[in-house]
């Protein structure tokens, strides 16, 4: 109902940014929240921020300091994620959820992620 494509991620150096997107497509009216999470193996997946159908962001208390930023552009049922300063600590398989209006009620999907690598 709902299916969502990640991309954007790559190998970058400490410092450097990246700008991740996902594309949402699929039977839906319309798409509520878009939020990130990340994962690394072995550790559970992390929330990083959410957006809601009218632009209004919330992010992890961890993430707070400024340097990731999410936006929508709803025209093309894409959020974005903009991380500036990048840490090796950020390294990390960053994944994209939206919950969706759909016939018969909501629905929520995941990406499959997208790597980004920062080297020290």
């Amino acid at each position: 109902q709902v299916q969502l494509v990640e991309s954007g991620g790559g190998l970058v150096q400490t410092g450097e940014s990246l700008r991740l997107s996902c594309a949402a497509s699929g039977t839906f009216f319309t798409l509520t929240a878009m939020g990130w999470y990340r994962q690394t193996p072995g550790n559970q997946r992390e929330f990083v921020a959410t957006i809601s159908s009218g632009g209004s962001p919330e992010y992890a208390d961890s993430m707070k300091g400024g340097r990731f930023t999410i936006s929508r552009d709803n025209s093309k049922n894409t959020a974005y994620l903009q991380m500036d300063s990048l840490q090796p600590e950020d390294t990390a398989l960053y994944l994209c959820n939206a919950e969706a209006i759909v016939k018969g009620g909501r629905a929520i999907g995941w990406g499959r992620g997208t790597q980004v690598t920062v080297s020290s």
